[in-house]
């Protein structure tokens, strides 16, 4: 598993993102969800933090949350809010392709790091943002998380049982859509950088996240004026889609579409079923859906998760088991699909990760480097940015830098 500089180095020459140099400013979970995406395949990211380690950078830094957010980076420890590390810090934003940040909108005027300031030493630069709510509007001063965000943007409304009440989501959805999101628009606006030749400020937040997430449910009230509500493990509107019982453990099923229906009809043995006058549409059995939920749930319990998969993945329908997290890293096909990394970590040896989900026919990328530790690369960072050694020197004395 390769650490050190000169092979982490080597390895990055062969992916895509390759030369492209990253300030990552990210808090939390969000803002380091889109630099993961960068720094996995292949940007030299240089993650900045303040020179005294805070955990709400990320969490403890021995962590579970922190290990699988910053991975193959380097870190500087650099204190924007005195005179020298500002300064230290344009130099850095001068070379950089581009910068990523998360913080509330005042602050990162008050600390002069905003997209004007540095757009306008590096015309080429790329700069990201990740708000709570967007970077204009009545609630843009507002600091946000990803359950507010939930709430907001109507997710806890058509999230859990009917009659339970809101319900959140059991992801950071918002954080994570939001980083995916921001990694997307990264790459638009350097895909346009090479055609002027200049950069971009893109922008997004945990509530247009949300709202966008919303997808088919935000169209059936734009179009329709149906407000969607709770359902539960069933589709909102397609039926039989959800969970029923077995023997040993619930499984998942959707055979809603008239053909799937027919079909599940028959491999269950209840061929009877497709002459039900009120099951004969989706429409209708989502109407009866109580009934006909009951009625498959009673065939279902008469046998194992394992005799239902089988025969109905036999039959074409789709279905699966509903997995704790271990099963999830013991399924065959998870397995198959490799999606556990190790790194190296000092304290822990080594520590595994969720690999990037995305493919690339003809890359491999994997751990370059570990998780760094506050400061491990401020020297070479602040050198490779055309400090002198006196100069670096002179921001250690001024209580600028960290390690």
């Amino acid at each position: 598993m390769p650490d050190d500089s000169a092979t982490a180095a080597q390895i990055a020459t062969t992916l895509p993102l390759n030369g492209l140099r990253v300030l990552d400013l990210t808090l939390a979970r969000a803002g380091p969800t889109c630099v993961r995406h960068l720094a996995d395949w292949g940007a030299d990211i240089i993650r900045i933090e303040p020179p005294v380690s805070n955990d709400a950078m990320g969490g403890a830094r021995d962590g579970f949350d922190f290990t699988n957010l910053h991975r193959n980076k380097r870190c500087i420890g650099l204190d924007l809010k005195k005179p020298e590390g500002h300064a230290a810090f344009l130099r850095l934003a001068a070379t950089a392709d581009i910068v990523v940040e998360n913080m509330r909108m005042e602050v990162k005027h008050r600390l002069k790091i905003d997209y004007d300031t540095l757009s306008a030493i590096n015309p080429r630069l790329v700069y990201a943002s990740i708000s709570g709510f967007g970077q204009t509007g009545p609630y843009s001063k507002r600091g946000g998380v990803d359950q507010i965000a939930q709430g907001m943007g109507g997710l806890m409304t058509i999230t859990g049982e009917p009659g339970r009440g809101p319900m959140r989501v059991g992801i950071p959805i918002n954080d994570l859509t939001a980083g995916n999101l921001l990694a997307l628009a990264i790459m638009m606006a350097l895909f346009e950088r090479e055609k002027t030749g200049k950069g971009r400020y893109v922008h997004t937040s945990l509530l247009e996240a949300e709202v966008f997430m919303l997808d088919f449910q935000a169209t059936r009230w734009l179009q329709k004026g149906e407000i969607a509500g709770q359902a539960g493990n069933d589709h909102p509107v397609n039926t039989p889609m959800g969970v029923f019982p077995s023997t040993d453990k619930p499984i998942n099923i959707a055979a809603s579409s008239p053909k799937l229906w027919e079909v599940f009809c028959r491999a269950v043995g209840r061929e009877d079923w497709l002459e039900k006058p009120e099951w004969k549409t989706v429409d209708g059995r989502t109407k009866d859906r109580a009934g006909l939920n009951a009625a498959i749930s009673e065939v279902t319990s008469r046998h194992p998760s394992e005799y239902w998969i089988a025969k109905l993945e036999a039959a074409g329908i789709p279905c699966g088991p509903i997995n704790d997290i271990q099963e999830v890293f013991e399924d065959p096909q998870v397995e198959h699909l490799d999606m556990v990394w190790q790194i190296p970590h000092a304290k822990l040896g080594t520590a595994g990760v969720v690999r990037t989900p995305i493919n690339i026919q003809g890359h491999k990328p994997g751990i370059r480097r570990g998780v760094p530790a506050l400061g491990e690369h401020t020297d070479e960072i602040l050198a490779e940015a055309g400090l002198t050694t006196d100069e670096i020197a002179a921001l250690r004395a001024a209580k600028a830098l960290g390690a």
